[in-house]
């Protein structure tokens, strides 16, 4: 009658996507922990919400120095940058490289994974 359309799936594919998945979960569990720690000091997570610096709910996507009611440098304002994962590994990194005259004063997170991970749980932001 019909042919199936079940196409056989490697198991390596299977294992590399769980494997993936669970990666990227751990990602966003050590990212949690590390934003908590090193940025929910002076960023909260819950929308138009400011502390000392300003509300990184949906920071993701967002040009840099919108977030409302937050008065930024000027040189956050002029950045043009627009938060992606290059943009915010960059500014994580070295705050004060990436935009000089940054009102920021954390120094960075030097280690890529730890970069990593904090990027993964600011995607989680929506």
């Amino acid at each position: 009658m019909g042919m199936s359309v079940f196409k056989p799936v490697s198991i390596m594919a299977v294992a590399l996507a769980i494997m993936t998945g669970g990666a990227a979960a751990d990602d966003v569990k050590k990212g949690k922990k590390l934003f908590k720690s090193k940025c929910g000091i002076c960023h909260s997570i819950v929308k138009g919400k400011r502390k000392l610096g300003p509300s990184l709910f949906s920071v993701v996507g967002k040009k840099a120095g919108t977030e409302p009611k937050y008065r930024y440098s000027s040189a956050m304002k002029k950045s043009n940058l627009t938060w992606n994962e290059s943009s915010l590994d960059e500014y994580l990194a070295n705050p004060r490289k990436k935009v000089p005259g940054t009102k920021m004063s954390f120094p960075g997170l030097k280690k890529e994974s730890k970069r990593k991970a904090v990027i993964a749980y600011l995607k989680t932001l929506k």
